[in-house]
């Protein structure tokens, strides 16, 4: 009797504040391994494929604001399923296109192992492979933030290190950040739990809207 083949079953998605899949992977650095980088913010993001013209603009992109995500202590590392010697043809090409160097890692997930593991392989999205996201990992390697979009719509930087801004803002200070939240505004300070500190709360020194609405500013920003 014979049997079908059986197929590999696909990964959860990990989500938000679940540890984030560690992985050993060929890239354009070398062997890289996801624990490599613990103790370090992590921008992990995956392209459709290499040589095509949004993925393209998105890399000049990244490439530019390098600078910003090194000063906020996080790793980029590209992710698509084409081979290490592509990507190489395709960073070089953008050099010598686009005038800038990129000089974060690529992993060259042939296998599709990386992308099983963090959910990037939607065949109705996708015709190549793996699909556009960001994940955000913190220090103690937890996925702190994901992002997906279509292959029609390019990656906004700014909202990328916005997030990743209000991620470290909200860590170091017990708080939370509002919608259109930048760097400097007044962050949302938690609401009280009881009675009785909803009643301190409306004579506090906060900007108090209501007792469960209230804003402060920061003095470390």
């Amino acid at each position: 009797m014979s049997t079908a083949p059986t197929q590999e079953a696909p990964h959860t998605l990990p989500r938000i504040n679940d540890p984030a899949p560690d992985f050993e992977a060929k890239s354009t650095h070398g062997m890289l391994k996801l624990s490599d980088f613990k103790g370090k913010w992590v921008v992990l993001f995956s392209h459709p494929a290499d040589f095509t013209p949004v993925c393209t603009t998105e890399f000049v992109e990244f490439a530019r604001r390098a600078d910003e995500f090194r000063r906020r202590d996080a790793q980029l590392i590209g992710l698509s399923v084409d081979s290490v010697p592509a990507h190489i043809a395709w960073m070089r090409n953008i050099e010598g296109h686009f005038g800038v160097k990129i000089d974060f890692p690529v992993i060259a997930d042939l296998d599709t192992r990386v992308s099983r593991q963090y959910g990037l392989i939607h065949p109705a999205a996708s015709e190549t492979a793996t699909v556009r996201a960001v994940f955000i990992i913190d220090p103690q390697q937890k996925v702190r933030a994901l992002i997906y979009y279509p292959m029609t719509c390019g990656r906004n930087i700014d909202e990328i290190v916005r997030a990743l801004d209000a991620l470290q803002t909200a860590d170091a200070n017990a708080c939370a950040t509002p919608a259109n939240w930048q760097k400097g505004d007044k962050v949302v300070v938690p609401p009280p739990q009881t009675v009785e500190d909803a009643e301190k709360r409306m004579q506090s020194d906060y900007e108090v809207t209501d007792w469960y609405f209230s804003k402060r500013a920061l003095d470390n920003q």
